[in-house]
């Protein structure tokens, strides 16, 4: 993971953390930003953001090629996408679509 990638996620989860009910928690082996419990973006090992998206906006970012599907054993999940540090300047809007849609299915 590069200095720069973290610089940008930290400022980006500094916006988040003075809202109600969000916080710092574990995911993946990372610590994630959740609202009320359920992490909706954190930044992985290679320096990706990972964030949790409704499955057509996933598809939809994986066919500009600058995103890709998160897969874990071979297996896509269909609500969580990659972007990688070579498009950073997409994470603000996708931590802010994270944000909303884990806000509006978390009770």
């Amino acid at each position: 993971m590069t200095a720069d990638a973290r610089a940008v996620f930290d400022d980006i989860a500094a916006e988040y953390m003075v809202l109600p009910a969000v916080d710092i928690g574990p995911m993946f082996g990372s610590e994630g930003l959740r609202i009320r419990g359920k992490v909706f973006a954190f930044l992985g090992h290679r320096g990706d953001l990972i964030a949790k998206l409704p499955e057509d906006r996933v598809t939809a970012l994986e066919a500009t090629g600058r995103a890709e599907r998160m897969t874990m054993r071979d297996r896509a999940m269909r609500e969580w996408v990659f972007v990688g540090p070579d498009a950073v300047d997409l994470w603000p809007d996708v931590v802010a679509e994270a944000f909303a849609f884990v806000d509006e299915i978390t009770p």
